[in-house]
């Protein structure tokens, strides 16, 4: 049996787009995309275009987003550096 000095950390090789998070963030809520849009006054064509990477998030509707799941914009907007905030999310 190795000692546990003998084992290095994983480093972490998924990033995550702006749309990624937004449908996880949702689908770990179990929300729909038109649950999402009442819950964020976004409207779901939009949160669907916003998954799919269609148009910009903006700085309006990662706050729009980030009330209706309860967490920082920054989660939503940088998800690079925010990725180890969204399971705490659910």
């Amino acid at each position: 049996m190795k000692n546990q000095s003998e084992f290095m950390s994983a480093k972490s090789h998924a990033s995550l787009s702006t749309g990624e998070v937004i449908r996880m963030l949702r689908e770990l809520k179990g929300w729909t995309q038109g649950e999402l849009a009442d819950r964020s006054g976004i409207s779901a064509t939009n949160i669907s275009l916003l998954e799919n990477e269609k148009i910009d998030i903006g700085k309006r509707r990662a706050e729009q987003l980030a009330r209706a799941f309860n967490v920082h914009p920054a989660i939503i907007m940088f998800p690079e550096y925010e990725s180890k905030e969204i399971d705490k999310a659910a």
